[in-house]
């Protein structure tokens, strides 16, 4: 009970906040989009009941979902569960194999939640070992099948995940990556703590690519646990935004200069319920 009316008086101040992102000046507050959620952080709720759930994420104050619809319901009943609580999907996901078997399905099922982007966030590869051959085969992958989910009214996105940040040439895989994809039909989404957790520089490649990224996932990472090119670490090393090592501050500025406009929360800790009012609480404190 606590924890709900801690989000309750959370979801009141919020609403002080202005969600349109315009030129900033001394005082304004850096977050300046709708408060968004990544899916994947209620991981450990569904099971209490989807409408609970919903519940519970209305009186955080979130406005936008990204993700599917929790396994067994209907994407139209979610959608409009959702939207009786005010909140839109503009975002959902997809598997990389079904992307690349069958995008025009990954579209169809974007168009049931109403989402005008579609996420994929791993690539196959070697645990560590992420190579050029998977590289192409991701290139190739994201290239037609950008294509497809352009073709119905959706932009594709590549969800950075850390691994990508591997020697090649004279940068990296991911600017591989990156330079080989289309602009037309493959955009970004930064996940802030898996660039930095794979060595990456998130505010440097905010810089780098400008308008290829069109979605951030905003999470924190503990300070001084090890790193590594996995893409893969502990719940524990998750932590409330301002606590880790992460400059939000300069992700949140460079963001806005860029003009992104849609922001998720992701809580990849045991402890969501408990971490998301001290995440949200630093994010509406911040100011220029």
């Amino acid at each position: 009970m606590k924890n709900i009316i801690s989000l309750l008086f959370l979801a009141m101040a919020w609403n002080l906040i202005p969600t349109k992102v315009s030129a900033q000046k001394k005082g304004d507050p850096m977050f300046q989009v709708p408060l968004g959620i990544a899916s994947y952080t209620f991981r450990n709720q569904w099971k209490n009941g989807v409408p609970e759930t919903l519940d519970i994420i209305q009186s955080i104050g979130f406005k936008e979902y990204e993700g599917g619809a929790p396994q067994g319901v209907d994407p139209a009943d979610f959608k409009k569960m959702l939207a009786d609580r005010g909140i839109s999907i503009p975002s959902t996901g997809t598997g990389f194999e079904a992307l690349e078997s069958d995008p025009q399905a990954v579209a169809d099922k974007a168009k049931e939640l109403g989402a005008k982007y579609v996420m994929c966030a791993w690539i196959p590869h070697k645990r560590g070992a992420f190579s050029k051959e998977d590289a192409d085969r991701a290139i190739k992958a994201f290239n037609e099948g950008g294509k497809v989910l352009k073709e119905n009214g959706i932009t594709f996105k590549y969800h950075v995940h850390g691994y990508e940040f591997q020697p090649y040439g004279k940068g990296t895989l991911f600017d591989y990556l990156v330079e080989n994809t289309n602009p037309a039909y493959v955009s970004l989404q930064m996940d802030v703590m898996w660039t930095h957790f794979g060595g990456g520089d998130p505010v440097a490649l905010l810089k780098k690519y400008g308008d290829r990224w069109v979605s951030l996932h905003l999470k924190d990472f503990r300070k001084g646990a090890p790193k590594d090119m996995t893409g893969l670490t502990g719940h524990e090393n998750d932590v409330p935004l301002g606590n880790g090592e992460l400059d939000i501050p300069g992700i949140l500025r460079e963001s806005n200069k860029i003009g992104i406009k849609h922001m998720f929360i992701e809580d990849e800790s045991e402890k969501e319920l408990q971490n998301l009012p001290k995440s949200i609480q630093y994010l509406r404190e911040l100011r220029y």
